[in-house]
């Protein structure tokens, strides 16, 4: 635990220290939860939005893209169960005075005993070796069955409070289960209380005749209110999706774990819309396409895992997590939901507008079916930053070892792809051509122009930020034309033609070395 503390403070300090992210409102004592992406924040979080966007958009002809207002209309909020059901169960511990989900706590008291089942199979299987059946263990051992039980006896317990908002039984089940502050090791608990993540605003200038507006707390409604319009436009058949990036704002009392949990954040969201009785089938394979999006950036399998929802919302029939292993543990990175017709059926009755789709192949009309995809572009970022930055040990101009920082991000979400170097500064015909080739590059790729500091300072800088090039020049480019290109992840140097540069670059940073892993 204290390991994992010291690494999610490390992720932190970098953040802020190399320009990826800011405190919001820094030099008046910051803005609780609210952060500002900084000059290579703002690359890194674009490059990931693009990869997104282009295996949606660009990998699908039946996919299209819409931008919807934050603005808009507040029944449509009424008619997506928001206003009366978008409420957090929360409280309060009298004792460190911080507040809690009731959900979460319990969530993460299960965790911890599905933890403790994972031990025991661990032991067992380095105990039997490769005849070792994980199931047939986890069926037969008595300690595995009684931890498995007490899980299946919280979830349902669990799933009845939160689908029948039982606030009592909730604090009941943190009661009975001598839940702990998890700072203080205090249970002194309040009340479970229900709270509403809405932020409203007003529409109008004159006091007294406002209309009461809210901050969109998802991005999904946006596109279910232009389905008609967007099919009709396009001419898309079912099946087919609507794309989306964009803000959205929620209240989160207990917003922490820096970018993980905000109260304004950015989804990358993909509703689906199919024919009625079709929604499992392709629930599946979009849990498959999407965890495949994921291990194409070289994410290994162990550090992502599904997550069955047993509460479901109340629009849908089935849904999933794809959890992501940070730092502070395996917590919800994207979400996967069978909505059902919930939406356009919902939006159609307070509306009085038709929202069917007439289906020639089944020569029927009906309200879609709807399978969403759902990640937020920030909790992306943060799991980048968690997978990637690594300290290692390698060989300094001495052939001494050495430690460095390095931001082993893919080459094509890398914020930076190439850095120039002059070997020294000091030297105008070495600065002129060193000029001369980032002019050249920066036009094709985001590139840095570094003259300050002694080479292998300048290369463990652009190793912490992630840059895959380093191209040196020295005299010896002078004479023949040539550059040492230095490989972030292999540190391998080799001397290339400066005409050979674009290529090289081009060929390991292009954004399609991910796309095509998905086809």
């Amino acid at each position: 635990m204290a390991q994992q503390q010291d690494d999610f403070k490390r992720i932190v300090s970098y953040a802020k220290e190399y320009g990826f992210i800011y405190p919001s409102s820094e030099i008046y004592d910051g803005l609780s939860a609210v952060y500002d992406y900084g000059p290579l924040g703002v690359e890194l979080k674009n490059n990931l939005k693009q990869y997104w966007w282009q295996s949606m958009t660009m990998l699908h002809d039946n996919i299209v893209g819409i931008d919807s207002g934050i603005f808009m209309h507040p029944l449509i909020w009424k008619a997506s169960g928001h206003v009366d059901a978008f409420n957090d169960p929360m409280l309060d511990n009298k004792d460190s005075k911080k507040r809690f989900r009731a959900d979460v706590l319990i969530e993460n008291y299960m965790d911890k005993v599905a933890d403790k089942i994972q031990k025991e199979v661990d032991k067992a299987a380095k105990r039997f070796g490769e005849s070792f059946d994980a199931d047939m263990f986890k069926s037969t051992n008595g300690r595995v069955v009684e931890y498995q039980n007490e899980i299946d006896t919280i979830s349902r317990r669990l799933a009845d409070a939160m689908s029948a908002g039982d606030m009592g039984e909730l604090g009941k089940i943190i009661a009975d289960l001598e839940i702990a502050d998890p700072d203080s090791g205090s249970r002194n608990w309040t009340e479970v209380r229900q709270f509403n993540l809405m932020f409203s605003t007003q529409l109008g200038n004159i006091s007294g005749q406002e209309e009461k507006l809210y901050l969109r707390p998802e991005t999904a409604q946006g596109i279910f209110v232009n389905f008609l319009n967007v099919q009709k436009t396009t001419r898309q058949k079912i099946p087919f999706g609507i794309a989306q990036i964009g803000k959205a704002f929620r209240n989160e009392i207990v917003a922490r774990q820096f970018i993980f949990r905000m109260r304004e954040f950015e989804q990358m969201e993909m509703q689906f819309f199919i024919a009625p009785g079709t929604e499992l089938e392709w629930f599946e394979k979009w849990k498959e396409a999407r965890l495949k999006w994921h291990l194409a950036l070289g994410t290994h399998p162990s550090k992502l895992r599904f997550k069955d929802h047993d509460n479901l919302a109340h629009y849908a029939n089935a849904a999933t997590d794809i959890q992501f292993e940070f730092p502070f543990g395996f917590k919800e990175l994207e979400g996967i939901h069978s909505r059902t017709d919930f939406d356009l059926k919902s939006h159609q009755e307070l509306s009085g507008k038709k929202l069917t789709y007439f289906d020639q192949d089944r020569n029927e009309s009906y309200i879609p079916y709807v399978v969403e995809t759902s990640i937020g572009a920030d909790r992306m970022f943060l799991a980048m930053l968690s997978n990637n930055l690594i300290e290692e040990n390698v060989p300094d101009a001495k052939g001494e070892d050495s430690t460095r920082t390095v931001f082993k991000i893919h080459p094509a979400l890398a914020p930076i792809k190439c850095a120039v170097l002059p070997l020294v500064k000091n030297k105008d015909e070495l600065t002129s051509l060193a000029r001369s080739i980032y002019n050249d590059l920066h036009w094709k790729f985001k590139c840095q122009y570094d003259d300050k500091d002694a080479i292998g300072r300048r290369y463990r800088r652009q190793d912490a930020i992630g840059t895959p090039y380093c191209i040196t020049v020295d005299f010896q480019s002078i004479e023949d034309g040539t550059v040492t290109i230095r490989d972030r992840d292999s540190l391998h140097q080799e001397r290339v033609s400066i005409t050979a540069l674009t290529g090289m670059i081009s060929e390991k940073t292009n954004l399609s070395n991910l796309l095509q892993q998905l086809v």
